[in-house]
């Protein structure tokens, strides 16, 4: 298995394990749980299933198709895109959310979610053009 592919299933199994833990931590201080619920559900959904679905989809489907990835290089690129996006979502969504005004924090979390929606596009385009069936010649 290529190393980047390993990192996105490391990745995964990283977010899981701390989703998990700030769901723990939201049942055990309930009165603070309400500015950790996108942090959560962000921490499970873009960072364990996303993951997963990137390193399995990277590894599988290229498989499946009989060809390459399209790009490798879009493969690693959008690896640290969607580190740099979830992570980014995941320590200032809980700070936004507890600030009382507009700040910086604000602008740092829109910059992470576009991230995260860049790393979603790269995604697909770099499946899409993996899996694109060989054109066959016409008789």
């Amino acid at each position: 298995m290529e190393p980047v592919i390993v990192w996105y299933l490391r990745m995964s199994l990283i977010y899981f394990v701390a989703g998990a833990i700030v769901g723990i931590c939201m049942l055990l201080w309930p009165d603070a749980a309400g500015y950790y619920i996108s942090a959560h559900a962000h921490l499970n959904l873009l960072g364990f299933m996303s993951m997963m679905i990137y390193g399995v989809g990277y590894h599988i489907l290229p498989r499946f198709s009989g060809r390459n990835v399209y790009s490798p290089a879009i493969t690693r690129i959008q690896f640290w895109v969607a580190n740099a996006g979830l992570i980014g979502m995941a320590i200032t969504w809980p700070l936004v959310q507890r600030s009382s005004g507009p700040s910086v924090l604000e602008v740092v979390l829109v910059v992470s979610a576009f991230l995260s929606l860049l790393s979603v596009v790269l995604f697909a385009f770099n499946i899409l053009k993996t899996i694109q069936p060989i054109q066959m010649p016409q008789r």
